[in-house]
This record gives C-alpha cells, structure tokens and sequence, in this order.
C-alpha cells in the first residue's frame, strides 16, 4: 500500500533532499510540494495524501496555522512539523494545532523514514531530542508541584515481569532520547535488532509509539530521568 506524502518548505534544497530520501522507500511517494503553509489546502485537495510533511517557519502562513486548518478540514491526512527548535513552545504549539509528528531538520534518514510509517499507522512521532526535553520539563514539572507536599522521587523498579532485561535497557536510552542508531551503538547491537526491540516493548506494555511508551515508563517509575 502506497503512503503519498506532500513536503511543505520555502527551501528548495531541502525539499529536495527530503524527498530523495522518502523515494528510496518503495511504499512512499511523494505526490506534490509548497513553499508556504498558504499552499497546503490547495495541496491536500488536489492530491489527498496520507501525510504531510510541513516546515514551521514560513513567509506568509507558518506551519502551525496551517496545520490548524489541514486537520479541520481533511481529519485523514496527518501532520509532522519539521523545525530548527527543540524547544517546549514550539512543540507545544505544533502538537495543540494538531500535527501528529515534530520533526527536527537534522534528523537522519533513518528518522524521516520512521516518522512517516509511525503517524500514517495512526502514532505520533517526535525527534527523540524532543521527547527528552518533554519529558525532563514534565518531570521538573512533577517535582515542583510535589515539594512541600512531602513528595518523593519515584523509585525506579525495572519492569522485568514484563520486559526482558535487554528491552529495559532499550526502553531506559529511549527515555534518554537516543536514536536507534545511537541505542544500537550503546549496546553493540545492530540498529535492527534494536527496531525488534523497541517493536516488542510496544507491543508488551500496549501503546502506539516510542512517546507513548517513555511517558508511561516514567509515570511507573521504570526508568530514571537523566
């Protein structure tokens, strides 16, 4: 089954280099590209693609606006942000519009290529630099809130009743915010292997993305946030 992508950037060199990228995936295609947010409605009515890739910082109408829009009016198509900023306001303003994927522009091919499959299955996806600056504010946060309170640090109780003692070591440099490949080069182990690892914590502690599963791990106290 064919995934047709639209790549929605005011920067052609980039445009270009994603999209070479996605074509060396054979179930991909990319059916149209914009430079501006303006262009997607356009876009998304003409060629009814399953994702769109849509850069944040755009002359005319940026990509959260556009986005805003996109899921109203085409609930089907699904939305990753490409951006520059890894900070908190943007990825929250990304995701409230309704983009299922936040994307940093020095992402290797490997994540572009993931991302894509992960939010047209229906998941989220963020740059896992992102989801570690999520959820260290998210533990901050939690801490804060807990002082005074006579609140204590969660212990943390590796969930070997349910995954494997390699798949908490997996799930641990998740948390991290390590790529595949930066998990794989950690444990000596191939980058495949580590995709059948994160595949199978998935599928035991039953969520729908690596977010997902880090969120949860860390409101049950199965990793430590570092």
């Amino acid at each position: 089954m064919t995934t047709k992508i639209v790549i929605i950037d005011d920067h052609q060199l980039f445009r270009e280099g994603v999209k070479r990228i996605l074509e060396f995936e054979k179930s991909f295609e990319v059916v149209a590209e914009g430079d501006d947010g303006k262009d997607a409605v356009n876009l998304i009515e003409q060629f009814h693609p399953d994702v769109v890739l849509m850069d944040i910082n755009m002359p005319e109408v940026n990509g959260v606006e556009a986005t805003r829009e996109l899921v109203v009016k085409f609930p089907d198509t699904k939305v990753i942000i490409l951006s520059i900023h890894d900070d908190e306001n943007y990825v929250t303003h990304a995701l409230k519009s309704g983009a299922m994927g936040y994307l940093l522009k020095e992402m290797d091919a490997d994540a572009l290529i993931e991302a894509v499959k992960v939010v047209s299955d229906g998941g989220s996806y963020l740059h896992p630099r992102v989801t570690h600056n999520l959820i260290s504010d998210y533990r901050r946060l939690a801490n804060d809130e807990g002082k005074g309170k006579g609140f204590q640090q969660t212990e943390v109780r590796r969930p070997l009743h349910l995954l494997t003692r390699r798949e908490c070591e997996v799930l641990q440099l998740l948390a991290d915010g390590k790529s595949n490949r930066a998990i794989g080069e950690a444990l000596y182990i191939s980058e495949k292997t580590v995709k059948n690892h994160v595949s199978n914590i998935l599928q035991k502690m039953n969520v729908n993305d690596r977010t997902q599963a880090v969120v949860t791990a860390i409101k049950k106290g199965w990793v430590e946030v570092r």
